[in-house]
């Protein structure tokens, strides 16, 4: 068995981020010449606390579409696996600040957002029990709170 491919969250200084914010995560080129841009959209401080499954999962729901309305182009917006943010795809190199900008708009809409969470159903979802509305509106208003900002990357020094 090889050894695994590098990860680049796994290369990011967790201790040295300041959140909420916005990262560019990478760009990888496909074999046709497209860019597909990784955005790290972090909500809490890695390592001092988690966005319950609940919130998580109504998070994922609620800025997968409006993100979508703020920006275009997105390939896909997915939590983190520690529960600290997402993780948004998006073809093209758009800058971080229009990003900002977009993740912005997006957290006040799901901060306001008083209508039932979409796609939450037994056929479009496939944990349609286990979400929390209230709790990711929470998220959503102390990330607006904390002051969003770009978030350059910093590399753990393995030396």
């Amino acid at each position: 068995m090889g050894a695994m491919a590098n990860v680049e969250s796994f290369d990011l200084d967790h201790t040295k981020v300041n959140a909420p914010y916005v990262r560019l995560a990478g760009v990888k080129t496909t074999p046709h010449g497209d860019s597909i841009s990784k955005y790290d959209l972090r909500l809490l401080q890695p390592n001092a606390g988690a966005i319950e499954p609940a919130a998580i999962h109504t998070l994922e729901h609620l800025l997968a579409g409006y993100l979508r309305d703020h920006l275009s182009d997105i390939v896909d917006v997915s939590p983190m696996g520690c529960r600290t943010g997402m993780y948004m795809a998006v073809i093209g190199e758009p800058d971080e600040q229009g990003i900002l900008k977009a993740f912005e708009a997006a957290l006040q809409d799901t901060a306001a957002h008083d209508r039932p969470i979409p796609g939450v159903s037994e056929l479009e979802c496939g944990n349609f029990r286990d979400h929390d509305l209230a709790a990711a509106r929470k998220h959503a208003q102390d990330a607006l709170d904390g002051g969003l900002k770009v978030q350059k990357t910093i590399l753990l020094d393995r030396s």
